[in-house]
């Protein structure tokens, strides 16, 4: 069975929201042979990047830059994962109220170095997600998950 790991951070009602959608869509009954595991982005380890086969990465974007948190992970498991994980899949939303772009610039730079591949357009939502920003999570997570499905 493939695992597709979440890595998220959701301190605000509006990523919770959009994690929710995001995980939605992963977990879609027509989905099969994936296992979702979700993990806080402060408490991810290496051991977790390493046993997955792709990810879906969440994080507000705060004063122009990814989360703490996210970074944190990134911290805590680049140099582990850098030769192990090349040509893995992942998907990418981000919240903010302005100045996403220095956040997705740099995650997109990390997942570069990594040698992961992005499995779908990321969601960049600003303000209060719409249905439409829900749903485009929602197709997000299940991209993915469906990316990772076997025969």
């Amino acid at each position: 069975m493939a695992t597709l790991l979440i890595v998220h951070h959701t301190p605000s009602p509006y990523c919770q929201a959009m994690f929710e959608a995001v995980v939605s869509g992963a977990t879609d009954p027509e989905i099969e042979g994936v296992d979702v595991v979700r993990r806080p982005a402060l408490t991810v380890s290496s051991a977790d990047m390493l046993a997955a086969d792709g990810y879906l990465l969440g994080s507000p974007a705060n004063l122009g830059y990814m989360s703490g948190a996210l970074k944190h992970a990134f911290d805590v498991c680049y140099y582990p994962c850098l030769d192990s994980t090349r040509g893995r899949p992942f998907g990418l939303y981000l919240h903010g109220n302005e100045g996403t772009e220095g956040a997705e610039r740099a995650i997109d730079s990390i997942t570069t170095g990594l040698g992961w591949i992005r499995a779908a357009e990321h969601v960049v939502v600003s303000g209060k997600p719409s249905k439409d920003d829900l749903e485009a999570c929602w197709n997000l997570g299940a991209t993915v998950a469906a990316g990772l499905m076997r025969d």
